[in-house]
C-alpha cells in the first residue's frame, strides 16, 4: 500500500524530517519526506497497511517536543513498488496548505550547554551552538521552505565535520539547519564604539569583564541588539539613562542562573518553571527583603524583570566575573525599532556605549524578548509576547470564514493573521507613531502573510481615524483588493477574551488609559456586553476633565486638580505642587483658568484615575514612560490595606471616581501611602467588579472578564477575580494573549470573523 501525507503545523526547523526518516526505516516503509513552501510536510510511504497505521500512530505520539501537528491528511492508494528505500529529499517550494509556520526562537539546550563546557568537545566555548531542538528560527528565516538557503545561515557553508553530522541519522543535528562550528560559523569578535576591532583571545569573556568593571557594551543577540552593563554599580546606569533619555523606565536584566535570582527576589513555582522554559521571558519578580542590587534599574517599583540566558553567548559573558547579573535592555532609539544590523547598531548605538560586541551572522528579523508576570502565583499575565512566542499560533475551538488580518491601534503594537481556527501574532513592534516603526510593522506583517501562506480577506483596526494603523489598513486593503473593519479598542479587548475562552457572550470590563469611542469619546473604564454580534456599553467610569487635553497623560497633577475641583478650591494645593509642572506657578495659573472657564475634553479612563491618585499621594507627578504614575501606586500599595472602606457609589451605570480621588486627597496626611494607594486600587477594582456582577445577574450571563492594560494590576485583577467568583460567576482572564494593547490586533481579528 501507498500513502501520501501532507502534514501541517510546526513542523519545520524542530527536527520534523529526521524524525519521519527514523520511524519509517523502524517500520520498514520506503518512500521520501521532504519540506514544502507552506511550511508544511510532505511524506510518501509504501509497505504494509499495518505498519503505515503504525507509521501514523508514531507520528502523533512521538513527534519531537519542539513540532506541533495541526493537520494532517492521508491519501491511499496501491504500492507501485517505486521506491528503493526511504530518504530526505530536496526541499520543493509548491504550496497546497494554509496554516502553518516555522517555529519561534527556541533558547539552548542543555545537551547543547553541555557541549559548550566539554573542553573535549569540538564545540566547546562555540557560542552560536545550536541543534534540531535549539536555536534561532523565526529570526532567520527569509524565504520557505525551512532550508539553510533560505536562511541568514547560507552564509556559512559546512565544514566536513558539520556535514558528517548533518547527514547522520543518528545525530541530533541531522538535517539541523543551523548547524555550525568554531571553523564554518559565525565569529563573534569585540570593538570599541567606533567600530575598531579590539584584538582579544576571547571577545565573549572579555565583554563580560568589561560589562562588570561598568562599562556600557552593545551585544547582537538572536532577535537584535541589547545595551548592557552591570547591576551593582550605579554610575553606568546612570550614565545609560542619560544618553537614552530614559530617566525612570524600568531595565530589563539577566541573571547568570535561578539560584542567583532568588539571592535578590521572591520566586515561585510558577515563575521559575516559565524563567527556565525554553521561552526565556522576561519574568517580572517582587524584590526581596535582601535586594541588593542598584536600585536605578527599576526605580521605586516592587519588581524587576528577570531572564535566564538563552544563548551560549548569554552563559560565556558570565565565566569570568563575580558580577550576579546584567542589566540587558532593548537596543533600541526612543520610539524605533530595536536595531539589528552591524552598521545601524555603530551609527545609532556608538554615542551611547563603550563597545560593540558584534556577531558576523545577519538577523533576517528583529524580535524583541517577551515580558510577563504571575498573578496569584499561578495565573501567567502576559504584558509582550514576542521572542519565543511568535509567531507560533493560538489554537481556537471554533474556524473563521475568512482570512482576516489585524493591525492593532497604536502603542505596543503586534499584527495577528486569523487563519481559519488558528490566529498568528507577529513579534512585538512597539509605537507605530513614527515612520520607521510602520515600516516595520508593514515589513513584519507582509513576511507573517508569507510564512502562514494566507490570502487575506479582510482587515480590520482601530476605529481612530488619524491612527497610523488605521492609515496603513485601508492601504493594504486596496493592495490586497479586500474591505476594511474599523472595530472599537475595547470591543477588541473582550472580543480577544472570548475567542481565548470560546464564549459566545460575556460581561467585559476593559480599563486602560485611553481608546476612542463611537462618538470621538475618550474611554478607558468600560463595562461592555458582548456577543458574537457585536457590542454594547452598559456601564463605565465617571468621566473627568482632562485640562490640557494630551498634556493631562504627561502630568498627572492635571487630572487630580481637574477631579479635585469638582470637589474643592484647588488654588493653594495646586500652587504648592507647581515645580513638578514644566512651566511651574505660570502652568498652575493657566490649569485653574481652565478649570475655572469648564474643560470640555473629558475622559471615562481608568487609568488617569488612577495617574491622579499616584500625583496626590506624591508617588509620581511625570508620566515618563507607558503607564508609569499607575505601576508605580501598585508598587506603593504593596502590603497596604483598605483603611478608607469606601463602599461603591454607582449612580445609573456610572461608577463615582471623584469620592474616592477626593477621600485619598482628603486623608493624604492621615494614613500610610501605601494604605491610601491601596484603599484606592480596591475602590476600582469593587466598584467595577460589582457593577459587572449585577449587570450579569440582570442579562444572565455566566461569564465576566478584565481586559486592558490595567488588568496588568495584580491586585486590581484579582479582586475582580474575587468578587466575580464570590457571585456564582465564571471570571476569565486572558491567557495567550496580552491584556494590554498587544493583544489588540488578535481582538479585531476576531470582530472581523464575527460580523463577516
Amino acid at each position: 500500500m501507498k500513502a501520501r501525507i501532507r502534514v501541517a503545523g510546526i513542523v519545520q526547523g524542530v527536527g520534523f524530517r529526521p524524525f519521519i526518516y527514523r520511524i519509517a526505516i523502524q517500520n520498514n516503509l520506503k518512500g521520501y519526506v521532504r519540506n514544502c513552501g507552506d511550511a508544511g510536510v510532505e511524506i510518501v510511504v509504501e509497505g504494509d497497511k499495518n505498519k503505515i497505521e503504525n507509521f501514523l500512530e508514531d507520528l502523533n505520539s512521538k513527534k519531537p517536543p519542539l513540532a506541533k501537528i495541526h493537520e494532517v491528511k492521508v491519501e491511499f492508494s496501491p504500492e507501485k513498488g517505486e521506491f528503493n528505500n526511504f530518504s530526505i529529499l530536496k526541499s520543493v517550494e509548491k504550496t497546497e496548505l494554509s496554516g502553518s509556520v516555522i517555529p519561534p526562537d527556541i533558547a539552548i539546550c542543555n545537551e547543547c550547554l553541555k557541549e559548550v563546557r566539554d573542553p573535549k568537545n569540538k564545540r566547546f566555548d562555540y557560542f552560536f551552538i545550536t541543534c534540531t531542538n535549539c536555536g534561532p528560527r523565526f529570526t532567520i528565516i527569509e524565504r520557505l521552505p525551512y532550508d539553510r538557503p533560505n536562511t541568514t545561515m547560507r552564509e556559512f557553508p559546512m565544514c566536513s565535520f558539520c556535514q558528517k553530522e548533518y547527514k547522520d541519522p543518528a545525530n541530533r543535528r541531522f538535517h539541523a539547519q543551523t548547524v555550525a562550528c568554531p571553523v564554518c560559523g559565525p565569529k563573534a569578535y569585540l570593538t570599541d564604539n567606533k567600530g575598531e576591532k579590539i584584538e582579544v583571545k576571547d571577545a565573549i569573556r572579555e565583554a563580560g569583564k568589561l560589562l562588570a568593571e561598568g562599562y556600557i557594551v552593545a551585544i547582537k543577540g538572536y532577535g537584535g541588539f541589547h545595551v548592557a552593563t552591570a547591576t551593582t554599580i550605579s554610575e553606568p546606569i546612570q550614565r545609560l539613562r542619560l544618553v537614552k533619555h530614559r530617566k525612570q523606565k524600568p531595565f530589563a536584566i539577566m541573571v547568570k542562573n535561578l539560584e542567583t535570582v532568588k539571592s535578590f527576589a521572591e520566586v515561585g513555582r510558577k515563575e521559575a518553571e516559565m524563567l527556565t522554559s525554553y521561552i526565556r521571558p522576561i519574568v517580572l519578580l517582587r524584590k526581596s527583603e535582601n535586594y541588593y542590587l542598584s536600585d536605578l534599574i527599576a526605580p521605586n517599583l516592587h519588581n524587576i524583570g528577570v531572564m535566564l540566558p538563552y544563548t551560549a553567548m548569554h552563559y560565556m559573558l558570565f565565566d569570568k566575573v563575580h558580577e550576579p547579573a546584567f542589566i540587558m535592555t532593548s537596543a533600541n532609539p526612543p520610539n524605533q525599532p530595536i536595531v539589528k544590523d552591524n552598521e545601524q547598531a555603530l551609527k545609532r548605538l556608538g554615542r551611547i556605549v563603550d563597545y560593540f560586541l558584534f556577531h558576523n551572522r545577519r538577523i533576517a528579523h528583529r524580535c524583541d524578548d517577551s515580558v510577563l508576570r504571575i498573578h496569584g502565583n499561578k495565573h501567567v499575565c502576559l504584558i509582550r509576547r514576542s521572542r519565543g512566542y511568535a509567531p507560533a499560533p493560538i489554537h481556537l475551538k471554533f474556524s473563521s470564514k475568512k482570512c482576516v488580518l489585524g493591525l492593532g491601534g497604536e502603542l505596543n503594537v503586534v499584527s495577528c493573521i486569523l487563519n481559519g481556527n488558528k490566529a498568528f501574532l507577529s513579534q512585538h513592534v512597539g509605537d507605530v507613531e513614527n515612520v520607521e516603526t510602520l515600516e516595520f510593522l508593514e515589513k513584519a506583517t507582509k513576511h507573517l502573510i508569507r510564512l502562514t501562506n494566507s490570502q487575506i480577506e479582510v482587515i480590520t483596526c482601530d476605529l481612530h481615524p488619524k491612527f497610523n494603523t488605521t492609515r496603513l489598513a485601508y492601504k493594504l486593503a486596496e493592495e490586497f483588493k479586500c474591505p476594511v473593519v474599523q472595530v472599537q479598542h475595547h470591543h477588541a479587548h473582550i472580543a480577544a477574551l472570548m475567542a481565548e475562552h470560546d464564549l459566545e457572550e460575556i460581561i467585559g470590563i476593559a480599563c486602560d488609559g485611553y481608546g476612542y469611542g463611537p462618538k470621538g469619546e475618550a474611554w478607558g473604564g468600560e463595562i461592555l456586553y458582548c456577543n458574537r454580534e457585536g457590542y454594547r456599553r452598559i456601564g463605565h467610569l465617571e468621566e473627568q476633565p482632562m485640562p490640557g487635553r494630551d498634556l493631562a497623560t504627561y502630568y498627572p497633577l492635571r487630572m487630580a486638580a481637574g477631579i479635585l475641583h469638582k470637589e474643592t478650591d484647588v488654588s493653594e494645593w495646586l500652587f504648592s505642587k507647581s515645580s513638578y509642572l514644566p512651566h511651574g506657578k505660570t502652568e498652575a495659573e493657566v490649569i485653574l483658568k481652565q478649570l475655572k472657564k469648564g474643560v470640555k475634553v473629558k475622559t471615562s479612563s481608568c487609568g488617569r484615575i488612577l495617574d491622579a491618585v499616584s500625583a496626590i499621594l506624591g508617588i509620581c507627578y511625570e508620566r515618563t514612560y507607558e503607564g508609569e504614575p499607575a505601576m508605580k501606586l501598585e508598587s506603593a500599595a504593596i502590603n497596604g490595606k483598605d483603611v478608607l472602606g469606601l463602599e461603591p457609589e454607582i449612580k445609573g451605570d456610572v461608577i463615582e471616581t471623584s469620592n474616592i480621588v477626593y477621600k485619598v486627597y482628603e486623608n493624604a496626611r492621615k494614613f500610610r501611602v501605601k494604605d491610601l494607594a491601596y484603599s484606592a486600587q480596591q475602590y476600582i477594582a469593587r466598584s467595577l467588579a460589582e457593577l459587572a456582577v449585577e449587570k450579569a445577574h440582570k442579562l444572565g450571563v455566566k461569564h465576566v472578564g478584565f481586559s486592558g492594560g490595567v488588568a496588568h494590576n495584580e491586585q486590581i485583577a484579582l479582586t475582580i477575580q474575587k468578587i466575580v467568583e464570590e457571585n456564582d460567576l465564571n471570571f476569565v482572564f486572558h491567557k495567550f494573549v496580552p491584556p494590554g494593547d498587544g493583544g489588540i490586533s488578535f481582538g479585531q481579528t476576531i470582530v472581523g470573523s464575527f460580523i463577516l
